[in-house]
């Protein structure tokens, strides 16, 4: 993983980072557990069929069979933003990054919640630490441009 990170890093070709965080996510993604590894594809499943209570319930399950797996934190943050339910989402975001502190997607979601709340500055931070990881995510540039704007009062 430090490999792929430090690749990504100096990359600027939005295809090739896109092509690095691709292996990325996959690496995150196998949690070394057949069984754990169904029940985040299940748990996927349900997300996108909207079945937001079984994808909860397997998640809760895929955090207590592997709690340092930090994938199932992430999973289940996105479901719980999915819900509306974003002290949920950032308690599961916390756990996520005290696991895997370079976890973009986590930072990501923090910076959505955190801008969603009004808290620009602590959305342009998590922004900005994406970017650290990731310079070459084109959503993360456009966001942090869109507060960074919005904090100097420009319009946007």
């Amino acid at each position: 993983m430090d490999g792929l990170f430090a690749n990504l890093k100096r990359v600027s070709d939005p295809a090739e980072g896109r092509r690095i965080v691709g292996e990325i996510w996959a690496e995150w993604g196998d949690s070394g557990s057949a069984t754990v590894n169904v029940l985040m594809q299940w748990a996927t499943e349900a997300m996108e069929d909207e079945r937001y209570g079984t994808a909860l319930d397997l998640l809760d399950q895929v955090t207590v069979l592997k709690p340092e797996f930090p994938e199932g934190f992430n999973k289940r943050a996105t479901l719980h933003f999915m819900m509306d339910d974003h002290a949920k989402s950032l308690a599961d975001i916390h756990r996520v990054l005290s696991l895997e502190p370079r976890h973009f997607g986590a930072l990501s979601g923090m910076a959505a919640i955190m801008a969603e709340a009004g808290n620009d500055r602590l959305a342009l931070r998590a922004y900005e630490r994406v970017l650290e990881l990731y310079p070459s995510d084109r959503n993360a540039q456009g966001k942090l441009v869109e507060i960074e704007d919005k904090i100097e009062g420009d319009p946007v």
